[in-house]
């Protein structure tokens, strides 16, 4: 029940506005040029969806790109290239019995609100919107005689053989007129799927892919279902078009048509069927007012008597502002992108990681790029795809990758991120526990030459702290105690804090023991091998771990 390559404005109920406020900064030559480059990306998916029966982008994704190409041409309309092609290659050899109309997608309870005003809050009906292929099913003295594709919403392809082997698509109806239309949507079974928590679980695509191959076989075809979204040919009023439906036997789809008269009502629907169990994905509702005009009058446009209100964006188009490299303790480098804000569910999305350095160098993404975002495990940021990339490439610097774990023991240049990285893991719950010390006051002390050392911190008296802008005397005194009870702490807390490899279950009695052993006596513990074994052996006979040693033994700390 999905419609692409029409633009559409539905009254003054759905109004494209821009994904970020404002117009680029471009001029117009660049103008031109990222203009055309989205124009042929949308071409290129609709020509897709349209006609290839694919989705090469999630349909929240296109949507959201839709509204941006109409934002840029709105700010450059000298510069603008033409509309979306139609999709004249999208029609099949066969004439729809009745035309496909697609539908208008509302954005939010307010245009719902003002969809139901205009339409008086009678005579109306709302139902789920199924995530499958749409199909129009014609049946002559009961028996089934063609299946089409939408196609064009005119011209489709003709479905008919691959209907006849579904079990789901009835060969025959009982009780039915002499001519029966029927138009609804090729779902793939989900038993117990719940859209909220599963999403669109690439439902749409399956059903796609089984089609577009052109010979079903029988363990496909056992998991296509259908779902009848409507019956042009019937009865004018939509009661008796459900009671008809169900005489003819298609009474799960009858009973997914519900009566609403109120926003509350329309809300609590679609509530429902977006957390509990529906048999096939569904990404949204549709709202229909139950008397329109005859089917001979429709066209291959979005209607104003029946329109989709969609679910909350499960993966969401942002933006990306600017790349930030992140050096970890052992030296890894990872990259997070700042983004555009944008909202996924009730979560406010303004960063996403991408990862490795490596990978970052692969997706080649930088500011000005359109990436698409989700969340994983309903509360995690995750990077899906860069979604289309500017024709301008912005310059970025990456940093040098070539730090390990026993690199920047001091906040020397290009040093800096591994060896805040440090004294975070040595503050934090991993290590010490230094309560009210975060990476913010660790800047602090590096920033005003207090600490180049990773032990400085331990020798700062209150008057030195206090000095630092912004701490005060009485932090400055809780941080000095703070500092005071750490030096106390035991042996295996301070060696958690000076981050060594892992040694699993190898005993640590004190520091001299772990100096003392060869490779070989490491690789007699049990769990550790040879590759382990020598980043042990490097990481106690480091000059800088023995200094940090050495100071440690100096100030009294137990084991050291």
């Amino acid at each position: 029940m999905r419609y692409r390559g029409i633009a559409f404005v539905l009254g003054l109920l759905w109004v494209a506005a821009p994904l970020h406020a404002g117009c680029p900064d471009w001029p117009p030559a660049r103008a031109r040029v990222e203009l055309a480059a989205l124009h042929d990306r949308l071409a290129a998916w609709n020509h897709a969806y349209r006609v290839e029966g694919s989705s090469p982008v999630d349909d929240a994704i296109y949507d959201q790109a839709l509204v941006q190409f109409r934002a840029w041409r709105a700010c450059f309309p000298a510069q603008s290239p033409a509309d979306l092609p139609h999709l004249a290659d999208a029609g099949g050899s066969v004439r729809a019995p009745v035309v496909q109309t697609g539908l208008a997608k509302l954005p939010d309870a307010d245009a719902v609100q003002a969809w139901m005003q205009a339409r008086g809050h009678s005579d109306l009906w709302i139902q789920p919107k199924a995530d499958g292929v749409a199909v129009t099913l014609l049946y002559e003295h009961g028996a089934l005689r063609e299946a089409v594709s939408r196609g064009d919403g005119r011209r489709g392809s003709d479905w008919t053989a691959a209907a006849r082997r579904i079990a789901a698509v009835p060969k025959t109806l009982a009780h039915a007129p002499a001519r029966v239309v029927l138009q609804g949507e090729l779902v793939w079974r989900l038993p117990g799927h719940v859209q909220a928590r599963d999403g669109g679980a690439n439902a749409r695509s399956k059903v796609a892919g089984a089609l577009a191959r052109g010979e079903l076989d029988d363990a496909t075809a056992a998991q296509i279902d259908l779902f009848v979204w409507d019956w042009p040919s019937g009865p004018d009023d939509m009661a008796a078009r459900l009671a008809g439906l169900r005489a003819m036997g298609l009474t799960d789809s009858a009973a997914l048509v519900q009566p609403v008269a109120t926003l509350a009502d329309v809300t609590r629907w679609r509530e429902r069927w977006y957390r509990q169990t529906l048999p096939f994905a569904a990404d949204g509702v549709v709202l229909r007012q139950g008397h329109r005009p005859p089917a001979n009058r429709w066209q291959a446009a979005p209607p104003d008597w029946a329109v989709a209100w969609k679910y909350p964006a499960a993966r969401a188009l942002a933006t990306v502002r600017g790349v930030d490299f992140r050096t970890g303790r052992s030296g890894r480098v990872s990259v997070v992108l700042e983004l555009e804000p944008v909202q996924l569910d009730d979560h406010r999305v303004q960063r996403v990681s991408v990862g490795a350095l490596t990978r970052w160098r692969e997706l080649d993404v930088r500011p000005g790029d359109r990436v698409s975002v989700s969340l994983a495990g309903l509360t995690i940021p995750r990077l899906d795809e860069v979604v289309w990339r500017t024709r301008e490439r912005a310059p970025v610097q990456a940093p040098d990758a070539k730090h390990d774990a026993l690199s920047c023991w001091h906040p020397d240049p290009g040093c800096e991120g591994q060896f805040r990285a440090r004294l975070v893991w040595l503050g934090g719950r991993h290590g010490l526990d230094l309560d009210g010390v975060g990476a913010a006051l660790w800047q602090q002390l590096i920033d005003t030459g207090q600490v180049r050392s990773l032990l400085d911190w331990m020798r700062l008296t209150p008057v030195q702290l206090a000095a630092v802008d912004g701490i005060g005397a009485e932090r400055a005194a809780a941080l000095s105690h703070a500092f005071a009870v750490a030096r106390d702490a035991n042996f295996g807390r301070w060696l958690a804090a000076l981050a060594p490899p892992p040694m699993g279950d190898a005993p640590a009695p004190d520091w001299a023991t772990l100096v003392a052993r060869s490779e070989a006596d490491w690789q007699r513990e049990n769990g550790i091998g040879a590759t382990r074994a020598k980043r042990l052996r490097a990481y106690f006979a480091n000059e800088e771990v023995q200094a940090l040693a050495a100071r440690l033994h100096a100030a009294g700390v137990t084991g050291f």
